[in-house]
């Protein structure tokens, strides 16, 4: 047999076994919807303005709204900050 003989036969075995095969994952990858991570609502910090993943930042609770801070140092501003306002 010739090499382009072989050569040609490869080609077209591969030819063969992705439309028989191929067409399988891409219907069971079609079935399963893709996961999608929970997204972590962002918060405002109010004494720095940065935005803060909710999980991640340390909160208070003040006339009924909740706070969330990037640091304790900013936490504690915040609270020094309210102090002085209702002295």
């Amino acid at each position: 047999m010739h090499p382009i003989r072989i050569l040609i036969l490869a080609v077209l075995f591969y030819i063969l076994y992705r439309i028989l095969f191929g067409g399988k994952t891409k219907e069971a990858a079609k079935q399963a919807p893709p996961e999608i991570p929970t997204q972590d609502t962002l918060a405002e910090d109010p004494v720095c303005h940065t935005y803060v993943p909710q999980s991640q930042s340390l909160s208070l609770e003040k006339d009924g709204t909740t706070h969330y801070f990037c640091s304790q140092e900013c936490l504690d501003t915040f609270k020094e900050q309210q102090q002085r306002r209702s002295s």
